[in-house]
């Protein structure tokens, strides 16, 4: 796994692994990998949406939800929140495997927890209020969202954790696994060359680099690294990496006071006006609109 990609999860209490984030357009709360941020993360997670729609894309599939509904994404898997308008929010619960198995080499650990941690035979499940099983899971994700706010019972730990694992019984008694194949191994291969070719991207971003150096990254041809993209990223090279220029530069705009001109050049822009026009295309607005909008953000008690 690539580790330009990885999020790394910052428990507020490391004896009890678990983070709630809470992601609109504009924020994730608390900080970690937001809207149309690419990433993977060894932890189990369930993305709650709170309001509006979103899409979610997963090992390169799409996966629309709506408010009230959920999704399941399985630890080591690639993806990214591609669509979220403005009135778009959900909350994401991430949490080790090791919540579930009680200790080390437990009955639960073998039988009902590991069988079900490879992304590529189990890699998501969307749940919907539609149907009674999962309906009953989605209130689960309900009540443990009521612990992110507000003051927390005595033994608070317990009922989130019990919470947790009656999920997880819900989810994991009504699924089935896909059984290992020649296609699993292709799916494998893919991953690994789609984060190799990310990963070169992110820690070179701001130099000038060529698709064909891109493409040398995971040695394979040019024509391959399109199709890899397209396949996985549904985008070219060259557009992942001015968005990713871009969400480098939000970065930049909402955490430092730098000028336009420097922070263009910073992730690799040549030319500020193509940098301003880039932005404006993929964010709706100016840089310093938008620096403007996360000021404000701020200080109405957003980060």
């Amino acid at each position: 796994m690539n580790k330009e990609l990885h999020e790394s999860n910052r428990y507020p209490d490391m004896h009890f692994p678990i983070q709630m984030y809470t992601v609109s357009r504009w924020t994730c709360t608390p900080h970690g990998r937001g809207f149309q941020d690419l990433h993977w993360h060894e932890e189990l997670q369930f993305t709650l949406v709170t309001s509006g729609r979103i899409t979610i894309q997963i090992n390169g599939e799409d996966h629309h939800l709506h408010s009230g509904e959920a999704i399941f994404i399985n630890k080591g898997v690639l993806h990214v929140t591609t669509e979220l308008p403005e009135d778009g929010t959900y909350v994401s619960f991430n949490f080790p495997e090791s919540l579930l198995c009680f200790f080390p080499g437990s009955r639960m650990e073998r039988d009902h927890v590991q069988p079900y941690m490879d992304g590529f035979v189990f890699p998501a499940k969307i749940l919907s209020p539609n149907v009674s099983w999962q309906a009953d899971l989605l209130q689960g994700l309900w009540h443990l969202k009521q612990f992110q706010d507000g003051e927390k019972p005595f033994g608070w730990q317990y009922e989130v954790a019990c919470s947790i694992t009656r999920i997880w019984l819900l989810l994991i008694r009504h699924v089935a696994l896909l059984n290992p194949s020649g296609h699993h191994k292709a799916m494998v291969q893919q991953q690994e060359r789609i984060q190799r070719l990310l990963g070169y991207i992110h820690q070179h971003y701001s130099e000038s680099i060529s698709l064909a150096d891109i493409a040398k990254a995971a040695a394979i041809s040019v024509a391959e690294c399109g199709r890899c993209f397209t396949k996985t990223v549904h985008t070219t090279p060259y557009k992942y990496l001015m968005e990713y220029r871009i969400k480098r530069s939000k970065d930049l705009l909402s955490t430092t006071g730098l000028a336009v001109t420097d922070i263009a050049t910073r992730v690799g822009f040549n030319h500020a006006n193509h940098f301003i026009q880039t932005f404006k295309k993929s964010q709706g607005v100016t840089p310093n609109e938008y620096r403007k909008r996360m000021k404000s953000g701020n200080r109405r008690g957003m980060t």
